[in-house]
């Protein structure tokens, strides 16, 4: 697979399913049962009809009087006689004709065949066409209608995408035309995490628990297993922090700190953790541009927020923050002529999206002011990645402290200091990973994000039934 390919999401085709009206219920089993097409009903422009005068109770009026609880719907190869379902109870039949009665009398219908638009998969189009060739039906490529995206399918093929997609999935939809940062984000995730909870100790736990996940047989931790790498991934930060910063469950001198003791240089680290947050906010910058232009082309990737200027802005703003640490009065100079090109670029966006007029000067300079504030509050904010590790080392020291002073007190303390290392760990380790899980995953939707992304997708949801044959009343 090229590699611009794995950077976006699955291509979609819209397309139609068109069958004569006495092969479309064979359609519609061939497209359940194959479980790759989104059908839009409102796509085709027309309400469903209603049903004939006549005809009987429907599938769903049936279904109505049984106990369904949580039966997964299914259809039947042929269409099957609903009242004989109904006499041996076939819940899960009833459910999918149901729903199959739904999408048919959805279809459009024009001179002798009966249509049905959606979404498929542009890799499953060919397989489906077969299918439905066979069932007496053809699938029809369409147009992509203007001004809707199609929905979105990731590939959640590579272990490292499926294990970071829930942290996708809990933000929201990746827009169909943007970049899938999936990867991207586990592994921002996972690197502040490690920051924030540097223990060579509490990581390789992590790592323990992660191993656990994946190949023990405990039952209330198999609906784990599908994040079983992100933890392990998670763990490893932690212990590969715990190297930098010294700590193997607290300073017990086990490990040498191939940096810096967090206690001992505090204003270092916090200068070290604004900085990963200036490089992770460069690195969303990027993306935020390749989705603006993705998104509307040149124009909006130059002048949003999001795009060129707002990164010339910040690159500015960035400047003229290192220069006035530095004293670089040169350097303070150009960062402000930088971060006023960029001002003006994104007041022309604001301005231009605003519609013009005062009412737009005045929005515009609103516009203006909470981006410069939000830049900046966003530096800041990776402030947090050096205050939970100062924390954590922190709580570390006291339990070690306390430990140390109980066993010099003799053997007979000596079970009492075990006791209050190991708990002690416990109380840090759960506290700390919470904290750091929790701050880790703000700083990436509310500082990240919010640049990498400026629309909201829609997740693809195809009809998906199994075929079954259904059971014979006694």
């Amino acid at each position: 697979m090229p590699w611009r390919e794995a950077l976006r999401p699955v291509r979609m085709r819209r397309i139609a399913v068109v069958a004569a009206p006495g092969r479309l219920r064979d359609a519609l089993v061939a497209v359940a049962e194959a479980g790759c097409v989104e059908f839009d009903h409102d796509g085709a422009g027309q309400q469903p009809p209603a049903a004939p005068a006549g005809s009987g109770p429907t599938a769903a009026d049936l279904l109505r009087g049984l106990d369904t609880g949580a039966t997964a719907p299914a259809l039947a190869p042929t269409a099957p006689d609903l009242s004989e379902l109904l006499r041996a109870g076939d819940a899960d039949l009833l459910a999918g004709e149901a729903q199959l009665d739904e999408h048919a009398r959805a279809a459009v219908r024009r001179a002798g065949v009966s249509a049905l638009a959606g979404w498929c998969p542009d890799q499953d189009f060919d397989a489906l066409s077969q299918r439905l060739a066979a069932s007496g039906a053809a699938l029809v490529p369409l147009r992509n209608p203007r001004g809707i995206d199609p929905p979105t399918l990731l590939r959640d093929v590579k272990p490292l995408h499926r294990a970071a997609s829930p942290l996708l999935r809990t933000y929201g939809t990746v827009p169909y035309a943007d970049v899938d940062p999936t990867v991207a984000a586990g592994l921002a995730y996972v690197a502040m995490f490690g920051i924030m909870f540097g223990d060579v100790g509490h990581g390789l736990l992590l790592v323990a628990g992660a191993l656990l996940i994946r190949f023990g047989r405990i039952p209330w931790l198999a609906k784990l297993r599908g994040l079983w790498l992100f933890i392990a991934g998670a763990g490893l930060a932690a212990a590969a922090g715990g190297l930098l910063y010294g700590e193997f469950f607290g300073p017990t001198g086990v490990v040498p700190a191939l940096w810096l003791k967090p206690l001992d240089a505090p204003t270092r680290m916090l200068a070290g953790a604004i900085g990963i947050g200036g490089l992770l906010l460069a690195a969303a910058y990027l993306l935020g541009i390749v989705n603006r232009w993705r998104e509307g082309g040149p124009g909006l990737a130059v002048y949003a927020s999001s795009g060129v200027a707002g990164a010339v802005l910040f690159a500015g703003l960035a400047v003229i923050g290192l220069g006035t640490v530095r004293h670089v009065h040169a350097a303070v100079a150009t960062g402000v002529a930088v971060a006023v090109v960029g001002l003006c670029a994104v007041a022309v966006g604001f301005y231009a999206a605003s519609g013009g007029g005062g009412a737009g000067v005045a929005q515009t300079g609103v516009e203006l002011f909470d981006t410069v504030v939000r830049i900046g509050s966003n530096v800041v904010s990776f402030s947090r990645l050096a205050a939970f590790g100062l924390a954590h080392a922190a709580l570390g020291a006291v339990i070690w402290d306390a430990t140390t002073t109980a066993a010099r007190h003799g053997a007979a303390l000596l079970p009492v200091a075990v006791l209050v290392f190991v708990l002690g760990n416990a109380l840090a380790f759960t506290l700390e990973a919470l904290v750091a899980g929790v701050q880790a995953l703000r700083l990436e939707f509310y500082e990240l994000f919010s640049r990498v992304f400026d629309l909201q997708g829609r997740p693809f949801r195809p009809w998906k039934l199994p075929v079954r044959s259904p059971e014979v009343p006694s």
